[in-house]
Formats: C-alpha cells, structure tokens, sequence
C-alpha cells in the first residue's frame, strides 16, 4: 500500500478511536485491534503528528501513581474525520473501477 495513503488511514482511524471521549495510548491500540494492528511506536508517531497538527490535544493525568497522556480530537481533527468520509467515496468509486474486470471473470 502507497505510503501515504496508508499514513492518512491510520491518522483518521486514531482519531475515530478517541472522537466520542479522551483515550490513552494503550486504549487506543486495544480499540483498534480489531481493525488494524498498530505498535505502540507508529501509534506514538502518529499521535504527536496529529498534535502538531492541531487535531488533537494532549493532557497529562495521573494514574495509579503514574502520569498518563490523554487525547481529545479538536474541530479540526473532527473536520479531518468528515473530509475522510467525503475522500473515501472517492476511493471506493475508484476501487471497484479497479476490480471491476475481475467481477466479471
């Protein structure tokens, strides 16, 4: 898979994963197991990416003695969520142009 493109699908998915409440690291990968394997230091790439961009930010708390980051999506990671599901059509409409040969195979 293109870099890139594989770069912005797993921008939006940890910001689908902590959009509805703040989340930590390793809750973050526990959500997304079920959809995509992610390690702990491509999720920590990702996750300060996403802060300097704006689309999220980050608090410390403490828990169970520990400091723990939580994240919050901002609006602009809320409208990144929306753009991707404008995008995705996109993508979808030119996949099963792709595939569409093999259908009728």
């Amino acid at each position: 898979m293109d870099i890139q493109l594989k770069r912005g699908l797993l921008d939006v998915c940890v910001l689908a994963a902590i959009k509805n409440e703040d989340s930590y690291g390793y809750k973050i990968i526990k959500d997304l197991k079920p959809y995509i394997e992610l390690s702990e230091s491509t999720l920590y790439t990702i996750l300060k990416r996403l802060e300097t961009a704006k689309m999220l930010t980050v608090r410390s708390a403490e828990h169970e003695g520990r400091l723990r980051k939580y994240y919050r999506v901002t609006q602009a990671g809320l409208k990144r969520i929306e753009e991707f599901k404008t995008e995705w059509k996109e993508v979808i409409s030119v996949y099963q142009f792709v595939i569409k040969e093999d259908l009728h195979e």
